[in-house]
């Protein structure tokens, strides 16, 4: 019996050694992409590689999609809804004040305005988080949730109107559709359906807020 305890106690103890190693990279990812990020808004175009400039990936990585992105892909696939959270906040936690201290210390300036909007999604992201991490499994409120993410990657990828429809940057179509092949279903009719009510979702958020970020 003693042994079969303390087999359970040392299993415990690697998860919880590999959770603290999988949030430790998530952390040092949020980093780089933040100092990485600050980098390019602070160097000139002429300096970058051409193909920098030819796919806009200074701009691409100021708006609000790719982080949307990879915020879902950590909540997805951490192991359960409260690591979803601990892991996304950790990550935005990281990625903000990389790139903010990056601003303040090397660049030399801070975009208070704009900072504290980005603060203020750090804060609520383990919630957003914890809701994500329910949009892969089965049912009803499952494909509501993957449909709802839909909305907003097709609202910060897609640029459209009465007589418009065009694409922000073929990064943020890569984007869009990586988000869908995340959050796909068990079938294609489901698939289908999830898309559909997404675009449909879309469409309404976009008469209430008819900008991205």
């Amino acid at each position: 019996m003693e042994a079969f305890l303390d087999n359970i106690r040392r299993k415990r103890k690697t998860a919880l050694s590999k959770q603290i190693i999988y949030t430790a990279g998530i952390l040092l990812l949020g980093i780089a992409l933040g100092v990485f990020s600050k980098f390019l808004d602070c160097t000139p175009g002429n300096e970058l590689p051409a193909f920098f400039e030819y796919l806009d990936v200074r701009n691409f990585l100021g708006r609000f999609a790719i982080w949307l992105l990879l915020g879902l892909c950590i909540a997805i696939y951490s192991a359960s809804p409260l690591r979803a959270a601990v892991n996304v906040f950790t990550f935005f936690t990281g990625m903000v004040a990389s790139y903010y201290a990056y601003s303040k210390w090397i660049a030399g300036f801070f975009p208070q305005s704009y900072a504290l909007i980005w603060v203020g999604f750090t804060v609520i992201s383990p919630f957003l988080a914890w809701i994500c991490w329910y949009a892969k499994g089965k049912g009803k409120i499952a494909v509501g949730i993957s449909a709802l993410i839909i909305a907003f990657l097709f609202n910060e990828s897609f640029i459209y109107g009465w007589l418009c429809f065009d694409l922000i940057s073929i990064l943020e179509l890569i984007t869009f559709l990586c988000g869908l092949f995340v959050l796909r279903r068990s079938s294609v009719k489901e698939t289908i359906l999830m898309l559909a009510i997404g675009i449909v979702a879309a469409l309404l958020l976009h008469q209430i807020v008819p900008y991205g970020f």
